[in-house]
């Protein structure tokens, strides 16, 4: 049964603590994705390579969802942020802040909107007006980004409460690749792997005693920056990306043990400790390298990595949140579980969110 929504009264004064008095917890995480599907194998028909490849075998993909004509960034994140709301005890009208984290923000089809926000759009059309908006970008990272920024306005008392949000309509950039990818080594291959989708995910401050966020080392390697550039494509409608796969993948193995086992240690947590692990959405051949790296540098493998790219693709900076709305729709998850969101994003930027699971597991894998 769903539980009451509440209302509650203006945001505290925040804090002259020289630590921060409060934290935040994940209230309620929504989902759309489009109910149009393509295949790997539809998408590779119509690319022209020399030599054998199979995409589908290389990066574990059998299909993602595509934006049907009607579909775009800001319906994908407005679906996202209603379904977040139906599974939430608030009301959109005591939301206090809202961040938009796409990369993409086509509206009206595939006109890409720069001002006003899309986080302005989003907070019109769900009847907030109370909250704060504003928008940022940090690739696949966005999302979890925001989080980061989201769970610092709580923790210092500034906000109760606020919703991160992201429509990503990607598959542009797949079908504008399709006529460019020559080889294996085509720096638009990657392109290859996306898939659209929405999410949105309400922060609120946690009880004392209660569970709650852990985010810790958003590093940036500033210097492998120009490894994935996406873009407007020249000569024809949506995005253009280019990736230097190969390069970011050893990057990443070799960085992520030092930066895992800081973000452990601030969490007072070993690597053993966790219980599920949601990575990147990215292949599953590149989630399986670094499993295996990281588990020969803690001497102890992961017990359950999360994986649902088969399905969907890579959904960029939804995909963290994708993963576990389908997993508490399956009733995966217990209470007190530990729970480990990995950033891995072109950048290159690395993050982690930690947290224990709790009762968000109860309003989900249920009739609403």
């Amino acid at each position: 049964m769903k539980t009451e929504k509440t209302k509650e009264e203006s945001p505290s004064a925040p804090s002259t603590s020289s630590s921060p008095p409060f934290a935040s917890r994940f209230e309620s995480i929504g989902v759309k994705v489009p109910e149009q599907r393509l295949s790997t194998k539809d998408l590779m028909s119509g690319v022209k390579m020399w030599g054998k490849f199979d995409l589908e075998r290389l990066t574990g993909i059998k299909e993602r969802r595509v934006c049907s004509e009607t579909e775009d960034s800001y319906d994908l994140s407005l679906n996202a942020a209603l379904d977040c709301l139906k599974h939430s005890r608030y009301q959109a009208e005591d939301l206090e802040m809202i961040i938009c984290c796409s990369i993409t923000k086509y509206k009206d089809g595939m006109t890409y909107v720069w001002e006003p926000p899309f986080s302005l759009y989003i907070k019109e059309a769900i009847g907030a007006p109370r909250a704060l908006n504003f928008d940022i970008a940090n690739a696949c990272a966005g999302m979890l980004t925001g989080v980061l920024i989201m769970n610092d306005f709580i923790c210092r008392g500034v906000i109760k409460r606020g919703m991160v949000i992201s429509g990503e309509s990607l598959t542009s950039a797949s079908r504008n690749a399709v006529p460019r990818v020559k080889t294996i080594l085509s720096g638009q291959l990657a392109s290859l792997t996306v898939g659209d989708c929405g999410a949105a995910v309400i922060l609120e401050r946690s009880a004392e005693g209660k569970a709650k966020l852990e985010i810790s080392n958003f590093v940036t390697l500033s210097k492998y920056s120009d490894l994935c550039i996406g873009g407007p494509c020249r000569n024809a409608p949506g995005a253009q990306m280019t990736t230097d796969a190969r390069k970011i993948h050893q990057v990443a193995i070799a960085n992520m043990p030092f930066i895992t086992e800081k973000a452990l240690k601030e969490s007072d947590l070993g690597y053993g400790d966790i219980d599920h692990i949601v990575p990147h959405q990215t292949s599953m051949r590149a989630i399986h390298s670094g499993d295996k790296r990281l588990g020969h540098y803690f001497g102890v493998r992961a017990k359950n990595i999360i994986v649902n790219l088969q399905e969907y693709g890579n959904t960029a900076s939804t995909s963290h949140f994708l993963a576990l709305y389908r997993h508490l729709n399956e009733k995966r998850f217990k209470p007190g579980e530990k729970m480990m969101l990995m950033a891995l994003a072109s950048g290159l930027t690395v993050g982690f969110v930690i947290f224990t699971m709790d009762d968000l597991v109860d309003r989900y894998g249920i009739e609403n």
